[in-house]
């Protein structure tokens, strides 16, 4: 096993989770003193052809080729749902690059085949397995608050956002680490019994 390169790996994967983490916190901070308008693009207006245009609330800009909603003085609340559409996916990167990165910090300290790898691969796994639809279920609650906030009619309904596909990884990895164990057990065993 190249533990050189898994050491590099590692480093990398700690840097970019740190990078993620501060890009968290920089956007959420930018964002929150911004004063600009708050925009969000939905599915549920883009056929929209109603006379007289939209139906929205009182300093919104719509755009129904678009599909694309603009608050021009936003509430706190509005910007809140803003970052709460844009920060999870970033927090949630940072999370799992962290989680990898400690995983090949055991693969390197005690080996590819061991408890602690096997127990830090599932709590990976577990991670994106759950992380992954909760991420998109708060970023999906975000922007369906929003637009039901600019359009006083509603009607935007409660979306998941992409990409869900995530969940397949992280059953994976869980089925993987179990495997792992049982693996560890088995050469613990047999190790006893020579």
């Amino acid at each position: 096993m190249n533990t050189r390169f898994t050491k590099i790996l590692a480093t990398l994967t700690f840097g970019l989770a740190i990078l993620w983490g501060l890009t968290f916190i920089g956007t959420a901070v930018l964002h929150l003193t911004d004063d600009g308008a708050v925009c969000v693009q939905t599915g549920f207006w883009a056929n929209a052809t109603l006379e007289g245009g939209l139906p929205v609330g009182q300093g919104v800009d719509a755009s129904s080729s678009a599909a694309r909603l603009c608050q021009n003085s936003p509430s706190a609340a509005q910007r809140a749902a803003d970052l709460g559409s844009r920060l999870p996916w970033m927090l949630f990167a940072s999370f799992a690059l962290l989680l990898f990165s400690r995983l090949l910090d055991a693969v390197v300290s005690q080996g590819p085949f061991t408890n602690k790898v096997a127990r830090r691969l599932t709590v990976l796994g577990w991670s994106v397995t759950v992380g992954t639809p909760l991420t998109g279920f708060v970023v999906g609650w975000s922007e369906s608050w929003l637009v039901d906030s600019m359009v006083p009619m509603g009607g935007s309904g409660l979306t998941v956002s992409d990409p869900q596909v995530l969940i397949l990884p992280g059953i994976a990895a869980v089925i993987l680490g179990k495997i792992m164990r049982e693996g560890v057990r088995m050469r613990e065993d047999l190790e006893g019994t020579i």
